[in-house]
């Protein structure tokens, strides 16, 4: 009797250790918020997943004309070849496959940084009022109006990496008005109202989208004069505009 008691008795004490570890368990994930479910939830894509994740790749793909499918979560070969073509466009490797560098490249800042075991969080938009969207939505719709949705977000990366340079004014109105920095500054067509694709663009560079790869200088060789912006080592072409550091 004695030993059956004593077996219960330890069985009891188990049960209560396993749900003390269980609760301070589902405890930490509560305390670790966002960061701790963006990581279960975020993972390497590729044909066969589906999800959330994948819904908002495909919807950036087709916002911006790689894609042509049905927003449905589910990573086909229709995702999978549009995918492959935004690799190709951004100089990354052309697999299919949806990992940190595309997730960067697409603006998926959320997603990179929880496969990176960071937290979600970069700072992003938030640091920056309606009066900075605005402004830079009109940088890029006077500076690149006629380029394609990811050159438009390339001129506004330019301006987040000057606004993070020590070699420039630390705001975004301080780095668009700067002296000589912007041709549409210049001649007046900063004045211009922007659309909703400036909006957009304006808002994935303030998110931290960047085509750029950090350059602080762009450039159109068919109408620049300065014979110092061509001895700047180019990074990238994106449409009219040699974008370089």
């Amino acid at each position: 009797m004695k030993k059956i008691l004593a077996i219960g008795a330890l069985t009891l004490a188990f049960a209560a250790t396993a749900a003390v570890s269980v609760t301070a368990f589902t405890l930490t994930r509560a305390q670790n918020g966002e960061a701790a479910f963006a990581a279960v939830a975020t993972a390497v894509l590729r044909q066969g997943s589906k999800g959330d994740e994948v819904k908002e790749v495909q919807r950036r793909l087709k916002q911006w004309g790689y894609y042509s499918g049905s927003v449905d979560g589910v990573f086909g070969s229709g995702t999978k070849n549009a995918v492959i073509a935004f690799q190709k466009k951004n100089g990354l490797t052309a697999d299919g496959i949806v990992g940190k560098s595309t997730y960067a490249a697409l603006g998926m800042n959320a997603s990179y940084n929880a496969l990176n075991g960071k937290s979600p969080s970069n700072g992003g938009s938030s640091n920056y009022t309606s009066s900075d969207l605005y402004l830079m939505a009109k940088a890029i719709y006077a500076e690149g109006r006629g380029e394609s949705y990811t050159g438009q977000v390339a001129i506004g990366a330019v301006i987040m990496n000057r606004v993070k340079s020590p070699n420039f004014p630390n705001t975004i109105s301080g780095v668009i008005y700067q002296k000589g920095a912007f041709t549409a500054v210049s001649d007046g067509q900063i004045n211009l109202e922007p659309n909703q694709t400036a909006y957009d663009a304006a808002k994935d560079a303030m998110n931290g989208w960047d085509p750029t790869y950090g350059c602080l200088y762009y450039y159109n060789p068919a109408v620049a004069t300065s014979a110092w912006i061509f001895n700047r080592k180019t990074v990238t072409v994106i449409g009219k505009h040699v974008f370089a550091i």
